[in-house]
């Protein structure tokens, strides 16, 4: 029996009834020959994120995924994710946080992206310095984002981020969530750091020239998700795989990094709707030859659902199930779930069941013929939590530890 699995993670695939589909979901709707098949032959049936009803993030949703449950016990913070997924080095202790650029006018927030800035790595070196024997290392990411590392001793992660989430309102105090100490410190050194990055931004040459221009200047950092790193179990550890991530958002990437595994490079993984799928696809087949263990995230689906677009996330669902049909023939286990629900109606995440798929060489396969929401109630796997996807996963590969 092979040992390599390919663990396809669609980003909020779940969904629900939709009016412009006649009542079936973006993936009922979908004509997914290639997923019917791996159904057909497969196993189907639905894993619940966290807890019935219960809507959850994606950072926590791929821990449980992965078998790190509670997730609680292990979840660093998403500022520490973010961190890891734009290739920051972090070192035990270290507090991270997530970072927006914005654009502020007398005092309000006129634009939490700074007009989507393309870049914001010009501004990491003026940015990076030390305030009280304390580092302040920004490192950028996408276009806006960028991620904060505060090191040094006596700090906390348990702080407030200062962004309101809307415009047209003042940026938020950082302020401790807690009467500890290490908390009231470290919010009045963040507080300071802004602040003087605030200075330092307002009379930035790239900011006058994007004035110039008529360019919303990214003047300001918005900060949220403080978390502090530290080490946890390793993916290779845990379940003795050797594993790998192809991704194309920094927070699925970040995640792999914490576990350990190696996160391949491949052009046009973008983590957006353009997102070139063909090239996952390949990427995932060639790694069969040196990984045990692909996790291949996919965030289009989600970033749809987040639209309302229920058409579109239908066609993206239809031009994925044609990509993956190129590793058709391929000696190996197929997971095919989401982490959690985003349904068009809703605009945002859920607590729905998530669907699920099983397909390779050992399974007792279900009388599902369709992979979607409908068909998996169905399936064998029935209902199922999803920090018990894996070992379900991993009894079929013959690697699942005995309980003696």
């Amino acid at each position: 029996m092979t040992f390599r699995i390919i663990f396809i993670v669609l980003d909020g695939l779940g969904d629900r009834p939709c009016k412009e589909l006649y009542g079936e979901t973006p993936l009922e709707a979908a004509s997914t020959p290639f997923m019917d098949y791996l159904a057909r032959e497969g196993i189907c049936g639905f894993h619940v994120p966290i807890d019935p009803g219960i809507v959850v993030e994606s950072g926590p949703a791929h821990f449980e995924l992965f078998g790190y449950h509670p997730f609680r016990e292990f979840y660093p913070g998403r500022g520490v994710l973010e961190a890891l997924g734009i290739g920051a080095k972090l070192e035990k202790g270290d507090i991270a946080l997530r970072v927006n650029f914005a654009t502020i006018k007398d005092g309000k927030i006129m634009d939490r992206r700074a007009g989507r800035i393309e870049d914001v790595s010009v501004f990491e070196k003026d940015l990076t310095m030390e305030i009280d024997g304390v580092q302040f290392i920004l490192k950028a990411g996408v276009e806006h984002r960028a991620a904060l590392i505060i090191r040094g001793s006596g700090l906390s992660s348990e702080i407030e981020g200062n962004d309101p989430h809307k415009t047209g309102r003042k940026p938020l105090k950082i302020k401790p969530k807690t009467r500890n100490p290490d908390a009231v410190k470290t919010a009045k050194l963040l507080q300071k750091y802004i602040d003087k990055a605030a200075g330092i931004l307002s009379t930035h040459d790239v900011n006058r020239e994007r004035e110039k221009k008529g360019l919303p200047p990214a003047n300001y950092l918005l900060v949220r998700g403080a978390g502090e790193y530290r080490s946890a179990e390793s993916f290779r550890e845990r379940y003795d795989l050797k594993a790998c991530c192809i991704a194309g958002a920094g927070l699925y990437k970040g995640v792999a990094r914490y576990f350990g595994m190696d996160v391949l490079n491949v052009r046009g993984a973008s983590g957006t709707k353009n997102t070139d799928v063909d090239a996952k696809i390949l990427a995932a087949k060639n790694a069969l030859k040196n990984y045990d263990f692909i996790f291949l995230h996919v965030k289009a689906t989600d970033l749809f659902g987040h639209d309302g677009d229920a058409i579109g996330k239908k066609e993206f669902i239809e031009r994925f199930d044609k990509a993956l049909s190129k590793i058709y023939g391929v000696d190996g286990v197929i997971v095919v779930t989401g982490d959690h629900s985003t349904p068009c109606s809703l605009m945002d995440h859920s607590g729905d069941d998530v669907p699920l798929l099983i397909h390779g060489e050992g399974v007792r396969a279900d009388n599902c013929f369709r992979f979607g929401e409908r068909d998996c109630h169905c399936g064998l796997l029935s209902r199922i939590h999803a920090k018990d996807v894996i070992h379900e996963v991993l009894n079929l590969i013959g690697e699942e530890r005995i309980v003696e």
